[in-house]
């Protein structure tokens, strides 16, 4: 019909501006927001994390990418979500922490706030690490609000309260709070985790990103079609496979131990019921960031699907066999350091699948298979090194 032609139409003249509404519509869902973040990966469009200097309240297309809403973000609620958009509209741009608690109203100078902003990546445009952020923002927002409340009371200007503080010396624009420089970023995993704990979602990466071939090769749905397929009956056999994210511990009236675990993949996540005595076999394998492969039956609770697990495996991503692993890097960054690098990175994953590296050139793209000695176990960890080493779009697509 009419509609299904301009829903077509839009998707496909002005992909990133329909997929930002498909996002705002589904915002509280965050089964339905999985599902239309892996579209957006496969369409091309990157979904970048929420910014104070860029982000709306809700998803808004930035070029040919979109931007999260400030308002997805845990612990920041509609009011502080309007009073950061209004003070960067009345008084531009933030330049960094400090800059944001002079211009921000006192609704926002809240610890919980600024800690959420921090590992959500809200503040990775003022220039400063995560960590560090949250290393110092309990004493920034103590600094700031002391000298707030000094002002109001005519015993200091904010302006005046120290000799500048300029942000370069590790200072804070008014407000002095030195920056910890020696800290390093938190690794990958920590990054994506908090991402995840701020947002509900993965969304400037994925652990499970460039395992796509071997996680559909072990299963035969998809979560995200798991809980979108209202045809699929109850008890109907179902093999899924993705990553260990929450386990909550239960215990049945006898005192037999058994728990709900939450498998994700890149479409969503679903809770998997384990009962003695599978989880006394299959306890050692439950543990977070695991990638595990579930065989079991589906249960409907309140219409939203759930699986009784009948078996539970790690995915043995270190068998030869699996498909290779495809490196996409530059020609004009395939420097010999950077190749030392890479060899490091592939010596502390052995395995048994094959390497393959993509050179790309400006109008060439040559693919080589690598020495048998570098061969690797294709595990989330292995794609977050290779990420962390040559950029978020080395592997996975």
């Amino acid at each position: 019909g009419l509609v299904s032609y301009w829903t077509a139409y839009l998707k496909a003249n002005y992909p990133a501006e329909y997929m930002a509404a498909l996002l705002t519509s589904v915002r509280d869902d965050k089964d339905k927001s999985a599902v239309y973040l892996n579209e957006c990966r496969r369409l091309g469009i990157k979904v970048l994390p929420p910014d104070v200097n860029e982000s709306e309240a809700n998803f808004t297309p930035v070029g040919t990418d979109i931007r999260f809403g400030l308002s997805a973000i845990r612990n920041v609620g509609h009011n502080v979500v309007a009073a950061v958009v209004a003070a960067r509209s009345e008084q531009g741009r933030f330049t960094d922490l400090g800059d944001f608690l002079t211009k921000v109203s006192a609704l926002v100078c809240n610890k919980r706030v600024i800690e959420s902003l921090a590992k959500a990546g809200a503040f990775d445009s003022l220039g400063h690490r995560r960590r560090a952020l949250v290393a110092v923002h309990e004493h920034a927002v103590d600094t700031y609000v002391d000298i707030k409340r000094n002002e109001a009371i005519g015993q200091d200007s904010l302006f005046d309260a120290f000799d500048g503080g300029d942000s370069d010396d590790g200072f804070f624009g008014g407000v002095q709070v030195a920056v910890p420089d020696h800290l390093d970023e938190w690794d990958k995993q920590t990054l994506l985790g908090f991402e995840r704990e701020m947002l509900g979602l993965y969304v400037s990466d994925h652990p499970l990103l460039g395992l796509e071939q071997a996680l559909s090769a072990n299963s035969d749905c998809t979560v995200g079609r798991l809980l979108t397929d209202e045809e699929r009956e109850d008890n109907s056999s179902v093999t899924v496979a993705g990553l260990v994210t929450a386990l909550q511990p239960k215990r049945t009236r006898k005192g037999d131990s058994w728990a709900i675990v939450t498998v994700e993949d890149l479409e969503g996540a679903v809770h998997v019921n384990v009962f003695p005595p599978l989880y006394q076999q299959t306890a050692g394998l439950l543990v977070e960031d695991e990638v595990v492969v579930v065989r079991g039956r589906i249960r409907r609770r309140d219409d939203v699907p759930e699986l009784q697990a009948g078996e539970i495996r790690v995915l043995d991503l270190s068998r030869s066999g699996v498909v290779p692993v495809v490196i996409t890097m530059s020609a004009a960054r395939c420097t010999a350091p950077t190749v030392d690098q890479l060899k490091e990175v592939l010596a502390t994953h052995p395995g048994g699948a094959e390497v393959h590296l993509r050179l790309e050139g400006r109008a060439t793209s040559t693919l080589m298979r690598l020495d048998d000695g570098l061969r690797v176990a294709p595990t989330s960890a292995l794609m977050a090194d290779l990420k962390a080493l040559l950029g978020p779009r080395c592997v996975g697509g």
